[in-house]
């Protein structure tokens, strides 16, 4: 595995508030995850490949552009702050995080939203000196504009959207000096199933930055509406040999999820099916294989200076029957041309977790590995955290400081479930198989009071690991929530006595769909808390949702917050 310790700056000052030393805080002086996949023991990437996916865990919904020979990237992350990473690369197979589009609190407020919903399907260009993001923040404005000279930021405060109201998952195409948005959007008229949906087309003035001219519906329900076909959405448009190409993706988000095509004379249409779709899917598999693709679509493509194409998309690595916590990933895979048509699969094929890399200069490895088995060890120096670290919605209150060395926590009378911003900051989850430590300084004075590591897929779906007092006596303590009808606080899974200690280890191992739980005090050897839980409570099977599960480091005081 490769090992790494990082201090990568956040493109934002959220750190700088002074936050004094108190009873109620707790230290963390580092947090190392480690993980690997089934996979990975026998998968191995020959020189010349890269493994797939590209960007392991929590990447849903990928977008792509070149600029020059630079290639950018970004994903949904929904309610979660910072908000949609920032990806570089020159080789589409090494990506480094260089900021997060959304990092300002006063651009995008998420409120109480659940962890679903906020950013979805950013989709990101490059046109006459700026980058240009489109996206949708569900039940927090509608959709909208961020742009920006560099891609590393600062992007811009939003420009709203009202035409596309009701949309969502909008891009941009560009020809000359004119603009047109497509978005997924209700169809004309009463929906006729659920799921109908359509894929609209707009002007957009580059001056004004507001939509002209008429709106026109380009698929009504999807490429056969006869079919019932849901969830037509996640629509680019580009141009190839004198025809436009409509992508987009159609069958929802889970295992009949696929990617379709069609072409037309010009961006308003009208667009034809190609008749040999879906060009990607893995719904015709058998979803026993083993280390089975899942889920495939929402692609995006992008054109290698020697004129390779390249989709990036998502798809989902289960780890039982449609489980899997670590969220929709991404991949990549060429693209093909035949008789006109662009394909990434062919009917029953697998998507590979090894492929021959692009045709592109060789790069070194990410220094923040992606995928495949690593070790990231984050040990707290300089006054800013790492970009792919989040909070659930917008930072609220001074309870945080990075400084000396360390994460300091104030406890917060915000729980995992109460739809605010606890004092939570975490990563992903990128591993099936995953080791997550952390050392922590901390002694409870009341109950109520507890500090630890907590795995989260949604406010009604978590697990949290903490050292606690009851009854005068020093705890650690497992509890979780497995949905909306369990006690908000959790149910208690476990808890082992311990001694009053400098610091305390605690460890989480993920191990597909169980998750054990364990603790030492300084100097002293693990002890068991919890072995076995049930970790399917946090796969999106069960909690629902468009996420995975973030994994890191909590403090909570008694009371009640939001």
């Amino acid at each position: 595995m490769r090992g790494l310790t990082t201090a990568l700056a956040l493109t934002t000052a959220l750190f700088t508030a002074p936050l004094a030393l108190a009873a109620d805080t707790a230290r963390f002086n580092w947090l190392d995850y480690q993980g690997a996949d089934p996979s990975d023991a026998v998968v191995k990437a020959k020189p010349g490949e890269y493994r797939n996916p590209i960007l392991t865990g929590y990447y849903p919904d990928p977008s792509i552009t070149r600029v020059g020979d630079d290639y950018y990237l970004v994903n949904s992350t929904f309610s979660w702050f910072p908000g949609i990473p920032i990806f570089h690369s020159r080789d589409l197979v090494n990506w480094t995080q260089i900021g997060n589009a959304i990092d300002r609190p006063d651009q995008l407020d998420f409120k109480a939203l659940g962890l679903s919903r906020g950013v979805f399907a950013p989709a990101i260009d490059y046109h006459d000196g700026t980058f240009y993001i489109l996206n949708t923040c569900v039940d927090c404005g509608g959709n909208f504009i961020i742009t920006a000279k560099d891609p590393k930021g600062p992007w811009s405060n939003p420009i709203w959207l009202p035409d596309l109201e009701g949309g969502i998952d909008p891009s941009i195409y560009f020809e000359g000096d004119r603009a047109w948005i497509v978005n997924n959007g209700p169809p004309e008229g009463e929906p006729l199933y659920q799921g109908h949906r359509a894929i609209w087309v707009q002007e957009l003035d580059l001056k004004s930055m507001k939509t002209i001219g008429p709106r026109k519906v380009l698929v009504n329900g999807g490429v056969d509406i006869s079919k019932k076909p849901i969830w037509i959405e996640g629509p680019h448009i580009f141009k190839k040999d004198g025809y436009y190409y409509l992508i987009c993706a159609e069958g929802g988000t889970a295992i009949n999820h696929s990617q379709v095509v069609l072409r037309g004379p010009g961006p308003m249409g009208p667009f034809t099916p190609n008749p040999a779709n879906p060009i990607l899917t893995q719904r015709d598999l058998d979803p026993a294989r083993p280390f089975s693709v899942t889920s495939a679509g929402h692609a995006d493509f992008v054109v290698t200076p020697k004129g390779e194409w390249w989709a990036s998309f998502l798809a989902i690595r289960p780890y039982g029957d449609d489980l899997y916590n670590t969220g929709r990933e991404t991949f990549l895979m060429p693209v093909r041309w035949v008789d006109g048509w662009p394909r990434i699969t062919e009917p029953g094929q697998a998507i590979p977790l090894t492929h021959a890399k692009p045709d592109l200069p060789a790069q070194p490895d990410a220094k923040v590995p992606t995928t495949g088995a690593f070790q990231v060890r984050d040990e707290f120096e300089g006054d800013r955290l790492p970009p792919y670290w989040m909070m659930a919605r917008n930072p609220k209150g001074d309870w945080y400081r990075l400084s000396d060395g360390a994460l300091t926590l104030k406890l917060q009378p915000v729980g995992l479930s109460d739809h605010g911003n606890p004092a939570f900051w975490a990563r992903r989850q990128q591993h099936h198989n995953a080791t997550i430590i952390t050392d922590m300084v901390f002694t409870p004075d009341q109950a109520g009071e507890r500090a630890g590591l907590a795995a989260v897929q949604s406010d009604e779906s978590w697990i949290r690991f903490t050292i606690e007092k009851e009854g005068g006596q020093l705890v650690a303590r497992v509890a979780a929530r497995a949905g909306k009808e369990m006690p908000t606080d959790g149910t208690v899974l476990g808890s082992v006595p311990v001694k009053e200690a400098a610091s305390y280890r605690l460890r989480i191992t993920a191990r597909g769909g169980e998750y054990d739980f364990d603790v030492a005090g300084a100097g002293a050897d693990w002890q068991p808390v919890v072995k076995g839980a049930d970790g399917t409570i946090l796969s999106t099977k069960k909690a629902g949702g468009f996420i995975g599960v973030m994994v890191g480091l909590f403090a909570q005081g008694p009371g009640e917050g939001k």
